[in-house]
């Protein structure tokens, strides 16, 4: 038995000739699924890129542990991309697979969806975009409507649906029998917090000594960075003394700075650029934060809350249908109303406040991030695919 395993995916690739650059995470991601399938893996990217904006790196074709496909950026899914294949592996969020369970199982395969986006969050998307007119994000959210009826025919003809996040789990569900939800993050068992990182947190926290806060992201109204600094204003008011290190670059990131030296917190509220999650990023937040800090609006599945937990950190961040059910699943964090900064920041004062009670949390985040690491996560998505697929 050597089942073909075809896959589509969104990553952005660009072809240098005799070798392809691609996303660092999308290749760790790709192995993992090499590693659980027991034939060979082909994967269809599309040409178009120029520029990949996160980690990347230049690979030969014949090194990589799937076979690469590039598509034109106008070329449509046809039988050739699917024939021979046992299973077809898509993500339904993007218009183009839409039409596939005709064309998969016109030539004998299985085919299972995978999501990560709901309406909701597709229209707030639309809504929150500044750089568009009006009538622009009218006609947007109307053009968005009309494919999600054809998105929700395509889950129900699959033979499966991944759903990454709760959102996605809850919301499309009900349209497919043999959906399974997985929560995507890069926590590997070697970048998980280690013990005696969580017991200096602890002795640091019952010290007493100020709380440390931390984010990483996009500085943009979408990902609710405009919060951060009322937020800081509102603990100091408490009397809550606390830092917070930012990590990310966006629009919003000079208005920040600016609002942080107005309110006097430029010594509290400290902005950095953008740093490697592996290498810089995780190392800073397991030895120098006690509590992340989440101001994101959306329920999309954002891989920071478990990349957060897997550091020790507990979460404190809005209740979207994201975080609310995994603060609630993981019986760690804090979930306030969804936009109300003044709610949060008090949230947070009671974390402060019970620091028994968050090193606690700390550990509950820890825990729970363990139990849904990437290799676990990715073996049940796979053994969900072969259950499908090849019985």
């Amino acid at each position: 038995m050597n089942p073909l395993l075809v896959m589509y995916a969104p990553a952005p690739v660009i072809d240098e000739g005799a070798t392809l650059r691609l996303d660092a995470k999308f290749v760790t991601g790709m192995a993992e699924h090499c590693l659980h399938w027991p034939g060979p893996v082909r994967c269809l990217l599309r040409r178009g890129a120029t520029a990949i904006p996160f980690g990347a790196a230049s690979h030969a074709p014949a090194d990589l542990p799937f076979e690469p496909v590039l598509l034109d950026p106008g070329e449509p899914l046809g039988p050739g991309h699917v024939a021979g294949a046992a299973a077809v592996f898509a993500d339904v969020d993007m218009v183009e697979t839409l039409d596939l369970p005709e064309l998969v199982h016109g030539a004998g395969g299985r085919l299972v969806y995978t999501l990560e986006y709901t309406i909701q969050t597709r229209l707030q998307i639309v809504r929150l975009d500044a750089s568009r007119s009006a009538a622009r994000r009218l006609w947007s959210a109307g053009w968005n409507l009309r494919q999600e009826l054809r998105r929700r025919r395509a889950i129900r003809a699959a033979d499966g649906l991944q759903a990454s996040g709760y959102a996605a789990y809850e919301g499309y569900r009900h349209l497919n029998p043999r959906t399974l939800l997985y929560l995507d993050g890069r926590m590997s068992p070697g970048l998980l917090a280690t013990e005696a990182e969580m017991a200096a947190r602890r002795d640091r926290l019952l010290s007493g000594a100020p709380l440390r806060l931390i984010h990483s992201g996009r500085l943009e109204r979408l990902k609710g960075a405009q919060d951060l600094a009322p937020i800081m204003t509102a603990l100091r008011a408490a009397g809550v003394a606390a830092t917070l290190d930012v990590y990310g670059v966006g629009s919003l990131r000079d208005g920040i700075a600016a609002e942080a030296r107005a309110a006097g917190l430029a010594e509290t509220l400290r902005l950095h650029d953008a740093v490697d999650f592996e290498t810089e990023l995780v190392p800073l937040t397991r030895a120098g934060a006690d509590v992340f800090l989440s101001c994101h609006r959306q329920s999309d599945p954002s891989c920071t809350y478990l990349e957060a937990m897997g550091c020790g950190l507990t979460v404190a961040g809005y209740a979207n249908r994201m975080w609310g059910p995994m603060a609630a699943d993981a019986g760690a964090g804090v979930a306030a109303p969804l936009g109300d900064a003044q709610a949060l920041a008090a949230a947070i004062v009671g974390l402060d406040r019970d620091r028994a009670g968050l090193a606690e949390a700390c550990a509950r985040s820890l825990a729970f991030s363990r139990a849904h690491d990437f290799p676990s996560e990715y073996k049940r998505r796979m053994d969900h695919l072969k259950e499908i697929t090849l019985g």
